[in-house]
């Protein structure tokens, strides 16, 4: 039997969950824990703050250590999170936590490496489809920022996840009424161009509603007051299924697609509104693709935790 602690790092919250290996190769999980990434000035910080709490794994006593973080992943060993305010190099971290074996991975690999644990049993089917389990899938989020990511079979067996930056890309506005709203957000932003991730992000939600509405709100307030016929609902259902669209016909996802992250946790409503599904299927020439993709809603805020345990256990497999 051997132990995983897999990390799920993002701009909000900072995961931690502690596995073991059971028999057939099963992950099992002995423990999580959350904390608020904000609270810390580093990785070291949040690994010796595991040990205050008591917690069940010692980053020191695991097989394996994993941490999947929101930001692109330079070398396999480090990475400068844009929504996060210090950086993460395992080739000093290893050393001065006293790690065995550590692997850094982009956030939403993790998330594309759940979708194949037993976290995603829970799934909520969205749209129909026949998921084809020899074929890619893809994963799309939105929380603090936006995640993309596909996982990918390979004939051994195995699987392989491949990471974006896909939130970094320009959004497609589509209409006159959304251009207005894309001079709005590169004057608010003050960006060059208006990135994905400005716009379906928890960020996203409330520039939205401010737009649409004069109200200035926090996401959660912003999620608190909708109700199906709300404009900022209906916009915002729709960009995330064009964001869904797209990227299902970008990685040709016959897997499936899967919604994860926290403001479609936190606000089912964006992907069961029927502004989602007719942005998904919105197609002349690609609709015999699309009418075969299902689309699953995952609402466990954890799952990530699982895909980087799952991850942990193919690199403990390769020993």
């Amino acid at each position: 039997m051997k132990t995983i602690l897999a990390a799920d790092i993002g701009g909000t919250h900072s995961r931690f969950a502690a596995f073991r290996t059971g028999e057939e190769r099963r992950l099992e999980l002995i423990r999580s824990l959350w904390l608020n990434t904000a609270e810390f000035d580093s990785m070291k910080a949040m690994l010796d703050q595991l040990e205050k709490e008591n917690f069940d794994l010692p980053a020191s006593a695991a097989d394996v250590s994993v941490m999947a973080v929101a930001g692109p992943i330079i070398d396999k060993i480090y990475s400068n999170p844009p929504n996060i305010d210090w950086d993460i190099d395992l080739s000093e971290l290893a050393g001065a936590v006293g790690l065995k074996k550590c692997a850094l991975i982009n956030d939403f690999v993790a998330q594309a490496f759940a979708c194949r644990t037993p976290v995603m049993d829970a799934a909520r089917r969205i749209l129909p489809g026949t998921v084809d389990p020899a074929a890619p899938l893809a994963v799309i989020g939105a929380g603090t920022g936006l995640g993309q990511a596909t996982l990918v079979p390979l004939e051994n067996g195995g699987y392989t996840a491949l990471a974006s930056e896909g939130g970094h890309t320009s959004f497609p506005f589509e209409s006159a009424a959304e251009v207005k709203y894309m001079h709005y957000l590169l004057q608010d932003s003050g960006e060059p161009y208006v990135r994905a991730e400005t716009v379906v992000s928890g960020g996203g939600l409330s520039r939205l509603h401010h737009f649409l509405t004069g109200e200035r709100l926090e996401p959660a307030e912003v999620a608190g007051s909708l109700t199906d016929e709300s404009a900022t609902l209906r916009w915002m259902a729709r960009f995330l299924g064009r964001l869904s669209r797209n990227y299902a016909l970008t990685v040709v996802a016959f897997g499936g697609v899967y919604i994860s992250g926290g403001v479609a946790a936190k606000l089912p409503e964006l992907v069961t509104h029927r502004e989602f599904a007719r942005a998904f299927r919105k197609t002349e020439v690609m609709s015999h693709v699309l009418d075969r993709i299902p689309v699953f809603l995952n609402t466990d805020e954890e799952s990530g935790l699982w895909g980087a345990a799952m991850k942990g256990m193919q690199i403990l497999q390769g020993d």
